[in-house]
């Protein structure tokens, strides 16, 4: 269990792309509770202090021989990333489908974030460098930026604004730039303390930053659920279909699993594997399934094409 706001236990269990931030932060303000040495990151693993984790690539192991970095989850998020570039082209065919537009934008804004996640979770930079904590920082506000994506493809698709125009791009597009903008600041400022408005954590050993955790695991989850109980009201209460809802409870369902995985099952899996894999690339599968199964519930509640009879008898006004 953690303190609200503070990052501290799962920074030791869980390899999470945002201890980065904190490895940072504390080997600028408070260097002796890190290990190793802030002097000498060039083994270090994600995490700040971690009980069992990977270490960097091509580097010796923490179980002998040399480190392929976290080569499972490098070798899901490619996997992962051409499977959301399959989605994508198969998405963009369908021209008139409710909400296109915005469910695209979704999954470019996922498939954005696999090449961070790779980078910022597979052990391949030098912890404490600044390219990572740039890196880090990006991913952490395309996260967030993601998040609102879903929960505005749920909003689409109550048609309270008609799909497609600015009436429902315009807030789209703003609040995916407001979240992505105040979360990547968020983020600097937590690892490069550059104005002392979300750093450094007091005591240090606590990790702690209140808005980066609320952007990266609370506002998530709550995106999640918000989003799950309008497609609930809009299928059952107002399409009035049964298969369709499976989609969703499906999705729903392998995302959670997703989730269970990344913050129970990593340190045990790491440990058991002695530090050569952990659970993100289960989670990486996971939550790209989810996604997966997502564009199958889309598909099952829009249109392919538009009509070609209709499209005819509107073009000639009959």
């Amino acid at each position: 269990m953690t303190r609200f706001g503070s990052f501290a236990a799962l920074c030791k269990d869980i390899p999470m792309p945002w201890c980065n931030l904190f490895v940072r932060q504390l080997s600028k303000h408070s260097p002796q509770t890190l290990l190793p040495p802030s002097s000498n990151f060039t083994l270090a693993p994600v995490g700040v202090n971690p009980s069992c984790a990977i270490n960097r690539i091509s580097q010796p192991g923490s179980f002998g021989g040399t480190s392929l970095g976290n080569i499972a989850q490098i070798i899901a998020c490619a996997a992962c990333f051409f499977f959301v570039v399959f989605l994508i082209i198969k998405v963009s065919r369908r021209r008139a489908a409710v909400g296109r537009v915005e469910f695209r934008i979704f999954l470019m804004i996922y498939l954005l974030s696999l090449p961070l996640n790779l980078l910022t979770t597979g052990s391949v930079l030098k912890q404490g460098s600044l390219p990572l904590v740039i890196l880090t920082a990006v991913h952490a506000g395309v996260v967030a930026a993601l998040f609102w994506a879903l929960l505005a493809n749920g909003i689409v698709s109550t048609q309270v604004v008609e799909d497609g125009t600015l009436s429902s791009l315009i807030p789209f597009y703003a609040l995916i730039i407001a979240f992505f903008a105040a979360t990547t600041y968020i983020s600097l400022d937590v690892a490069l303390t550059i104005t002392h408005s979300f750093g450094p954590s007091n005591p240090p050993e606590d990790l702690e930053s209140i808005p980066l955790f609320v952007l990266t695991n609370i506002w998530p989850g709550a995106a999640t659920l918000i989003f799950f109980a309008i497609m609930l009201y809009i299928i059952l209460g107002i399409l009035r279909e049964i298969r369709p809802i499976w989609f969703y409870i499906l999705a729903f369902t392998i995302f959670v699993l997703s989730q269970l995985d990344y913050y129970l099952l990593s340190k045990t899996i790491c440990v058991g594997t002695k530090a050569k894999i952990d659970g993100l690339f289960v989670a990486t599968l996971l939550e790209t399934a989810a996604v997966g199964v997502l564009y199958l519930g889309w598909t099952s509640i829009t249109e392919d094409a538009w009509d070609e009879n209709d499209y005819y008898r509107n073009s000639i006004g009959l």
